[in-house]
């Protein structure tokens, strides 16, 4: 890639987790933008026994399904069980990095992907039948997707497979890029990235109008919930599309010159 582009010099705030943030930042690096990783959130993960009870039943092959709605779940599994043979189930990913990182981690693909990758499109995506799905998501994962699979036929068990925290405050070179009015953009991608960061912003704000671009509508949607303008939202709604959406929005409008005899 060049670093000629229009995100070349651009200073742009990633809010994902660091560990997570990787891939993004790689992208605008090579795009020659200044990337302030400035994680709003940190996931942890989660021991109770209704994870481990779950886990149980996947490697006896009691659940027909398992649906993984982020990268982190796929971690929790590699963390939690012998080898990827244990996971006795069809696979449904809410996303292209949630396959990704599936697909590398058991070297198999998933038997179902969204066209559009949302919880609200994977429930719409997901065959009728019976028998038990195994949901296992963050903490403070919205509400919808089990009753929306239960009046498919299924009997979902949701389980808690990482928890979420949010930061006191933000990393020293964010507050100060923010308060100088130097961001040129902010990423989100999740509804808890955002709260995070407006949390850990406080009362101080920022300064300038840094473009918002959002990872997806639900993201999107909570951005807009918080007083904040979604100048761009991804298509798809992947890392790739993030850094589209990133170009569409810092790309400088085109000045219209007059038409001919039209009044200057």
């Amino acid at each position: 890639m060049t670093r000629g582009g229009v995100l070349a010099g651009r200073t742009i705030v990633v809010t994902r987790p660091a560990e997570r943030a990787t891939r993004l930042v790689n992208q605008l690096d090579q795009r020659g933008a200044r990337t302030i990783v400035a994680p709003a959130i940190r996931l942890t993960p989660v021991r109770s026994a209704a994870l481990t009870a779950a886990l149980r039943d996947l490697a006896n092959g009691d659940f027909a399904w398992i649906v993984l709605t982020s990268p982190a779940t796929v971690r929790m599994l590699d963390e939690r069980l012998a080898a990827p043979r244990d996971v006795r189930a069809k696979i449904a990913a809410v996303g292209e990095g949630t396959a990704a990182a599936f697909t590398r981690w058991a070297r198999r693909d998933p038997d179902l992907l969204p066209r559009s990758f949302t919880v609200e499109a994977l429930a719409r995506a997901f065959p009728r039948g019976e028998g038990r799905v195994l949901c296992a998501r963050a903490d403070i994962a919205p509400d919808g997707l089990e009753d929306a699979l239960a009046g498919k036929g299924w009997r979902p068990t949701r389980v808690d497979a990482y928890r979420t925290t949010f930061p006191r405050s933000l990393p020293a070179d964010a507050r100060a890029a923010l308060l100088a009015g130097d961001v040129d953009a902010i990423t989100f991608t999740s509804a808890s990235t955002v709260r995070g960061f407006i949390g850990a912003l406080g009362a101080t704000g920022f300064r300038g109008n840094p473009k918002v671009v959002c990872i997806g509508p639900v993201t999107a949607r909570e951005a807009r919930a918080h007083g904040l303008t979604v100048h761009g939202v991804a298509k798809p709604h992947t890392t790739d599309g993030v850094v589209a959406a990133l170009e569409r929005v810092l790309t400088p409008r085109a000045t219209m010159r007059p038409r001919k005899g039209a009044p200057r």
